[in-house]
């Protein structure tokens, strides 16, 4: 249970009722306010359902149950790139290609959602006493592995330089927290009774474990794992513990190897889903001592060295032996990449100045599709189609693109496309793919995720607390927004003042495979109404927060639910994956170049990570432009 809340790279229709609902006394913008709406025609302010809304994949969805889009309209409109996606990935392609291009390129970033950033999303609130800030996906640059060259030069480029900017920035560890600002809530339906345990007179919350509404036994066996230091696998070396924990998963560790009360079991369920998107019966045991280091819960007595498994070359998940990445949280998470890419890519959006002035800036979405402007990026816009085509009369070989836009199916070409969209759509985008690259796109499933913003009038009934776990709840986890001071922006200090809460939701489906357990997930967000979603939210936290009072009709004032249906790239896992030779993985084989086209984003790397990200934007260009 030490960090439910993910650091990674994170439904049908929401009524007008509900919409209007949502906007709350302060007059909050409603979700997807129409355009050239004037102050509420800014997507980061939208409340409601966010990420993936309706009207971003149906047409998609189409595309893969066979049904044939309509004829599409030649708009006569030509590009030396265009960009499918305009996550971090597809707009640092884009940055990438104009960097190695010679002149002015002409370059067109379509996406199929209602605001930039992929999974890199800002959810930004006005509320008394000014902006706060929360990430709706992507909460920071961190990463198991060092950033590359590429992706740190990138940063830098864009005036990002981490660690100058860490020791300016007042920024508390953003998931981690001290065991006093810890709480665990047990709901009734799991646990029997509604119960918030939290640490008080200077002792945490596991000195008062006794009020939870759990057996004796299963209490003794939660404070044997998260403080003792056993050895359960006496005798054997560090690396034939780490062979056999690879073999299986945490929750064999601990009901079999531990031998904890089946109560406990469904305490830690759910606690590897803000990692690796599956409860624990799908993660490995060395997967979750990987991530945790000896501090996962029954993990410290065994005294694991670090490094690689002999003989397998496999690292486990969120640890690598040469030390990870820096660190650093924007107030929006990466957000502030995705806007500084964007601003360097069409700067009429945004005056110049720092990464940091960046924060409060407010973007002109006006602009980001003009067409005297070199660089235009095209919002609401869903791909149907990829087509390599051939020189013909005074036409030279290129790709043409399709997308729906307003109803319409719409075409351009281009001397090139990089395809930095969801992996497993582009089998439907690009049929003449050879089989086998189709099947090991296919097999990159994703996991989904969400990640609720709230705003409550006041932090008060919260106060003392940073996180609150929930491990039988909707959202199994919720942290408060910290304080941070960046360029302008100032996050809240007074503890009556309102609030930013983070609620996180990993649709783990326990008894499944992992990819099943993704595909079961999505099902469920997609065939979830907001109206359900926003019902348990105020539910939970009026249950959560009902010794102080707390009243979700006066207390909450405006909710964005990011919904992630694709959320995480999948990462190899020793569990059910096989272990296969590098150019035999299918994020490679998956990711070949096609002619014209390549391909990018983070599920081309196996790593659901910002430097991922990068990294495959830059090798998707370096394949299209090569050495020219």
């Amino acid at each position: 249970m030490d960090r439910p809340i993910t650091r990674r790279d994170v439904l049908h229709g929401l009524a007008a009722a509900g919409a209007g609902a949502l906007a709350g006394p302060l007059g909050l913008p409603a979700a997807r306010a129409a355009a050239g709406s004037g102050a509420t025609d800014y997507p980061p302010q939208w409340t409601g359902l966010r990420g993936s809304t309706d009207g971003t994949f149906e047409a998609a969805h189409a595309l893969r149950e066979g049904r044939a889009p309509q004829e599409a309209v030649d708009t006569g409109e030509t590009y030396d790139l265009v960009v499918v996606g305009a996550g971090i990935s597809g707009l640092a392609a884009a940055h990438f290609f104009r960097a190695r291009s010679a002149g002015t390129p002409r370059i067109l970033i379509l996406d199929n959602h209602d605001d930039f950033g992929g999974h890199a999303r800002r959810n930004e609130f006005v509320l008394p006493g000014g902006m706060q800030l929360l990430n709706g996906g992507t909460a920071e640059i961190d990463s198991p592995r060092p950033y590359s060259a590429v992706a740190d030069g990138l940063l830098r480029e864009l005036g990002v330089d981490v660690e100058a900017l860490a020791a300016r920035i007042p920024n508390p560890e953003f998931f981690r927290c001290t065991e006093a600002e810890r709480a665990v809530f047990f709901d009734r339906e799991t646990f029997g009774a509604d119960k918030l345990v939290r640490g008080r007179n200077g002792r945490g919350w596991l000195d008062h474990l006794d009020e939870a509404p759990l057996n004796p036994a299963a209490r003794a066996d939660i404070l044997r794992l998260e403080r003792g230091a056993v050895d359960y696998l006496p005798g054997k070396s560090s690396a034939e513990k780490k062979a056999l924990l690879a073999t299986m998963s945490y929750h064999a560790f601990l009901r079999d190897v531990a031998h904890v009360d089946p109560q406990v079991l469904r305490f830690y369920e759910r606690s590897s889903g803000g990692e690796f998107g599956v409860s624990i019966d799908a993660v490995s045991a060395l997967d979750v001592w990987g991530f945790e280091g000896d501090f996962a819960p029954g993990m410290r007595g065994l005294r694991l060295a670090p490094g690689v498994i002999a003989g397998m070359g496999y690292t486990p998940s969120g640890y690598a032996s040469t030390g990870g990445s820096y660190q650093l949280h924007f107030p929006d998470g990466n957000a502030t990449i995705a806007r500084l890419l964007v601003r360097s890519l069409i700067p009429a959006v945004a005056p110049p100045g720092s990464a940091e002035k960046l924060v409060t800036l407010r973007f002109d979405y006006g602009r980001l599709d003009e067409a005297a402007a070199p660089v235009r990026l095209r919002l609401r816009s869903t791909v149907l189609r990829a087509r390599n085509e051939p020189a013909a009369g005074n036409a030279a070989a290129g790709v043409s693109v399709q997308y729906q836009r307003d109803g319409a199916v719409h075409q351009v070409r281009a001397r090139h496309c990089v395809l930095a969209c969801y992996n497993m759509l582009i089998p439907y985008l690009c049929p003449e793919l050879p089989a086998a690259q189709k099947d090991a796109l296919h097999q990159l499933v994703k996991s989904p995720l969400v990640y609720t913003s709230v705003a409550l009038r006041s932090g008060s009934p919260l106060e003392g607390l940073r996180r609150i776990d929930c491990p039988g709840s909707y959202h199994e986890g919720l942290v408060t927004n910290p304080y941070m001071a960046v360029g302008d922006y100032r996050g809240p200090r007074n503890a009556d003042a309102p609030l930013l809460v983070h609620l996180q939701r990993i649709p783990c489906q326990p008894g499944l495979k992992e990819k099943d357990q993704n595909r079961a997930g999505r099902t469920e967000l997609l065939n979830t109404p907001y109206v359900e979603m926003e019902r348990k939210v105020r539910d939970q936290l009026a249950r959560m927060l009902a010794p102080t009072g707390f009243e979700p009709a006066r207390d909450i004032l405006g909710i964005m639910v990011n919904r992630w249906p694709h959320g995480y790239a999948h990462e190899f896992n020793p569990l059910f994956d096989a272990a296969l030779p590098p150019t035999q993985q299918p994020h490679v084989v998956g990711r070949a170049r096609f002619g014209r086209i390549s391909i990018a984003n983070s599920d081309s790397g196996g790593g659901a990570y910002t430097d991922v990200a990068i990294d495959q934007a830059h090798r998707a260009v370096q394949e299209l432009l090569g050495d020219a």
